[in-house]
């Protein structure tokens, strides 16, 4: 067998060995990070819950999720140990909040118009159904149309 026949083999085989090296490399860093965790560290869950570390076992983690509040997680649930900056940032919002960004209301209330500015700037629409009298005669239809042509929507069911 010539070198050409096996270089797709050894490529390959070169290949799926990085790949796993690094899977294994992302996995080591994760069980690390797990690891850190102490009581009263602030996590993120896999689910994406926020919460505060209370006490940490070997494969279990209790989570207190809201004041009084206690969860039993296994290890793996972590996705993330979140500095105590960023923790109480996004949960309590503490921190620096941009001011130049709009403001969404509440409500939708200051998001109509009024009625006074409402009546000037544009003409009402009568939506209402008009009676066969208001309507006003329609021209007689050209010559040579017969009386039994068929309009639009019409039938010869009775």
């Amino acid at each position: 067998m010539s070198i050409v026949t096996l270089l797709p083999f050894i490529v390959l085989i070169g290949a799926m060995f990085l790949m796993t090296r690094s899977a294994k490399k992302k996995q080591q860093q994760a069980v690390e990070m797990r690891n850190q965790m102490q009581p009263g560290t602030g996590v993120r869950t896999i689910g994406g819950m926020y919460a505060t570390v209370k006490e940490v076992g070997d494969d279990t983690v209790l989570l207190e999720v809201a004041p009084g509040v206690h969860a039993v997680y296994a290890k793996n649930a972590i996705g993330a140990v979140l500095d105590d900056d960023e923790y109480n940032r996004i949960v309590h919002g503490d921190g620096d909040l941009k001011t130049d960004a709009p403001v969404v209301p509440d409500d939708a209330s200051s998001l109509t118009v009024d009625d006074a500015a409402a009546d000037d700037d544009v003409a009402k629409i009568d939506l209402g159904k008009k009676d066969a009298a208001d309507e006003p005669e329609t021209a007689p239809e050209a010559e040579g149309a017969k009386a039994d042509d068929k309009r639009d929507g019409d039938t010869d069911a009775k």
